[in-house]
C-alpha cells in the first residue's frame, strides 16, 4: 500500500505527484497512456494565463523552467514546444518517491465505508491511503460513485446568466446565413440528409440545459522548416465529408471575402524554434461540432477510442482539405503548402499530438459547487488555495440546423451555436471546491474535474489552474494520507501556509 495514487499524468497530475512527494509521501502516478503533462505537452502550446498576478506556485516554476531552458525572460514565449514541455515534467517526476506507471487504464475502483481501499487498473490493483484523480475524465471519481454532472445546465439551476442554450448570434465563430444543411439541395428547401459534420438537433430552447459539452479537437504543432513533414492524404479520407466546407467558401467568395489560412488555423509562430500551434478558430475548424463529443465523457473504453479516432481523422483531413481541394482559395492552399508537421514532436504519434483536447467532461458535485457568481464577483473564500482570471471562455457547442422562416420562403440553414467569451477578475478558487461531500467518498481530491458549474468551469480549465490546483491536490493528499485524516477535515490554514512556502499567490491582486 502506497500513501497516494494519482490518476492521470495531466499537468495537474504532474503537479500533484510532485507535490505529495515533496511531503515526504510515497506516490504512485498511473497513466493510462504513454505521456506527462496532458494538453501542456499534447499541442496547447499557446498557453492562456490570464492575469499573470495570479501565477504562483506550479505555475510559476513551469513558467520559470521554460524560459530557463530557452535563456529568456518569463513570459518571452507564449508556451514551450511540446517535446519541452513533456521533458520538464519528465525531470519534475525523477524522484525516488514517485513511481510513474505507463498504460495503466483505470477498470474499477473499490469503496469501504466512503473511502476508496483499491482501484484495478489494466496494469495490475493498487491500494493508498489517499487517492487525486487528475483525468480530464474524471473516471476515477465516477468509479468510486461520487456524483457528476456533465455539459450545460439549465439556466434555473445556479441562477447563472450564462448558462443554458444561448441566443444564436452572429461572429466569429459562427456559420454566415443561408447556407444549406441539406446533401441534395444547395438551396436549402427540400429537407432530405443532412450534410456530414451537423448534429442532427432540434436545438434546446433558450436557457435551457441540455448536457452539451464544448467541441473537443486537435491543437496541430506546425512548422515551415524544411525538414516538415507534408500534410497526407489519408487513406479513409471521404471527399463527401467536406461539402460544408466547399459551401462555406463558395459562400465566402460570393460576398467577396477570402479569408486568409491563418484566421482559419492561426498560422502565426508563437512558439519557439519557429513553430505554430495550430488552434481552432471561425466557423469552420479543427474542432468537431457534430455533437460525437457530448457522448465522450460518459462513453466505454471502445466508443472513446473511436470517438478519439473521429477527431484525430477530422484533424488529419481537415489539413489536407485546406490544402488540396480545388474549392479552397489558391491563396489559402498555397500559405498551407508552406506549413507541415515538425519531425521532433510527436515521434511516437505520427507528429500529430497524442492529447485529444477534451476541454470538459464530468464536473463533480463536492463540499461547494462554485459557480459563474463566485467569478464574475470575485466572492471571498476562506479557504482559498489558488486564484483564476481568465475570461468565462466556451467554445462552440454544436453545429446544427432549423428552418427560418424570414426568407420568401422557409429556408434552412446551418448554425453553429454555443460560443462565449465573458471578462471576469481575479478570483479566488476554494478548496473545497476539490474535494466530494464527507458522505460520499473521504480520501479523494479532484483538481481537474472539480466541483464547478459549467459556466465556471470554462475559466477554471486552463492549463495553469490546473498546474496551480495540481500541487494543491498533491499537497493536501499527502496531509490527510500522514495524519489519517478525511480529505475534508485536514487542517486548510496549515495547506494554505504550506502553498505560500511553494510560491502560491492567494490573495486577489489590487490594481
Amino acid at each position: 500500500m502506497t500513501d497516494v495514487v494519482v490518476y492521470g499524468a495531466t499537468a495537474a497530475g504532474a503537479c500533484a505527484a510532485v507535490a505529495a512527494a515533496s511531503s515526504g509521501a510515497r506516490v504512485v502516478l498511473l497513466e493510462p497512456g504513454r505521456h506527462v503533462g496532458g494538453m501542456t505537452s499534447g499541442g496547447l502550446g499557446y498557453t492562456d494565463v490570464g492575469d499573470v498576478r495570479v501565477l504562483g506556485g506550479a505555475a510559476a516554476r513551469f513558467r520559470q523552467a521554460v524560459a530557463d531552458h530557452y535563456g529568456v525572460p518569463v513570459g518571452r514565449y507564449a508556451g514551450p514546444e511540446p517535446r519541452v514541455a513533456e521533458g520538464i515534467f519528465a525531470a519534475w517526476l525523477d524522484d525516488p518517491r514517485i513511481d510513474v506507471q505507463f498504460e495503466r487504464a483505470l477498470l474499477s475502483a473499490e469503496v469501504v465505508d466512503g473511502r476508496i481501499v483499491r482501484v484495478a487498473t489494466s496494469g495490475g490493483a493498487l491500494e493508498a491511503a489517499v487517492f487525486v484523480d487528475a483525468s480530464y475524465e474524471g473516471d476515477l471519481l465516477a468509479a468510486a460513485g461520487v456524483p457528476y454532472a456533465v455539459g450545460r445546465e439549465d439556466r434555473a439551476l445556479h441562477g447563472e446568466t450564462w448558462a443554458g442554450r444561448p441566443e444564436l448570434l452572429p461572429g466569429r465563430h459562427t456559420m454566415p446565413p443561408w447556407i444549406s444543411p441539406f446533401r441534395d439541395d444547395p438551396a436549402g428547401i427540400v429537407e432530405g440528409p443532412l450534410l456530414p459534420q451537423l448534429r442532427p438537433g432540434p436545438m434546446a430552447p433558450l436557457g435551457a440545459g441540455d448536457g452539451g459539452v464544448m467541441a473537443y479537437g486537435y491543437r496541430v504543432c506546425l512548422t515551415t522548416a524544411p525538414d516538415r513533414r507534408p500534410f497526407e492524404r489519408r487513406a479513409g479520407y471521404d471527399d463527401e465529408y467536406w461539402e460544408l466546407g466547399r459551401r462555406l467558401f463558395a459562400h465566402w467568395a460570393s460576398v467577396g471575402s477570402e479569408p486568409s489560412a491563418g484566421s482559419l488555423l492561426g498560422l502565426e509562430p508563437n512558439l519557439p524554434g519557429g513553430k505554430c500551434d495550430g488552434n481552432s478558430l471561425g466557423p469552420f475548424s479543427l474542432n468537431v461540432l457534430d455533437g460525437s463529443a457530448w457522448e465522450y465523457p460518459d462513453a466505454s473504453p471502445d466508443r472513446r477510442e473511436e470517438i478519439r479516432l473521429h477527431h484525430l481523422h477530422h484533424t488529419q483531413d481537415f489539413l489536407w482539405f485546406l490544402g488540396h481541394d480545388p474549392a479552397v482559395p489558391a491563396g489559402v492552399r498555397a500559405e498551407l503548402a508552406r506549413w507541415g508537421l515538425p519531425r521532433d514532436e510527436f515521434a511516437d504519434t505520427g507528429h500529430l499530438p497524442h492529447q485529444l483536447y477534451v476541454r470538459e467532461a464530468r464536473r463533480m458535485v463536492g463540499e461547494y459547487v462554485l459557480t459563474e457568481h463566485a467569478l464574475v464577483g470575485a466572492l471571498p473564500q476562506h479557504d482559498v488555495v489558488a486564484l483564476g482570471s481568465y475570461h468565462l471562455d466556451v467554445r462552440e457547442v454544436q453545429r446544427t440546423w432549423r428552418w427560418v422562416p424570414e426568407h420568401p420562403s422557409p429556408t434552412a440553414m446551418v448554425f453553429t451555436e454555443g460560443y462565449l467569451s465573458v471578462p471576469v477578475p481575479p478570483y479566488p478558487i476554494p478548496y473545497r471546491s476539490l474535494v466530494p461531500r464527507y458522505a460520499d467518498c473521504r480520501n479523494l481530491v479532484v483538481p481537474v474535474c472539480l466541483s464547478a458549474s459549467r459556466v465556471a468551469l470554462s475559466s477554471l480549465r486552463m492549463e495553469p489552474q490546473y498546474q496551480m490546483l495540481g500541487e494543491t491536490a498533491g499537497l493536501a493528499a499527502a496531509m490527510a494520507a500522514r495524519e489519517g485524516r478525511a480529505v475534508q477535515s485536514i487542517d486548510v490554514p496549515h495547506l494554505q501556509s504550506a502553498l505560500r512556502d511553494a510560491g502560491a499567490v492567494l490573495s486577489v491582486p489590487r490594481g
